[in-house]
């Protein structure tokens, strides 16, 4: 365990964020998940709008890797493109 004054905070610090980070990550796949499970064009249209920026706000946060995101932007727009 950490003994300067500083490293202790910094601990409590990066243990809320850890936390924080894992809230929004599990939050955005859940999404991900509800929108790849929709079979209707128009339903998925509107939720991929909300998912797209939950995805983006991760990216900016740093939580997942920019290019991560874009792929994940980009498969799922194409699957929702493809329902008929």
């Amino acid at each position: 365990m950490a003994n300067h004054k500083a490293t202790k905070k910094d601990v409590r610090q990066a243990t809320k964020r850890r936390e924080r980070n894992r809230y929004y990550g599990k939050t955005t796949r859940n999404a991900i998940r509800d929108l790849k499970a929709v079979t209707d064009k128009s339903a998925a249209g509107e939720k991929v709008t909300d998912v797209i920026s939950m995805i983006d706000r991760l990216a900016k946060r740093g939580v997942i890797h920019k290019n991560k995101a874009s792929n994940l932007k980009s498969k799922l727009t194409k699957r929702v493109n493809a329902l008929a």
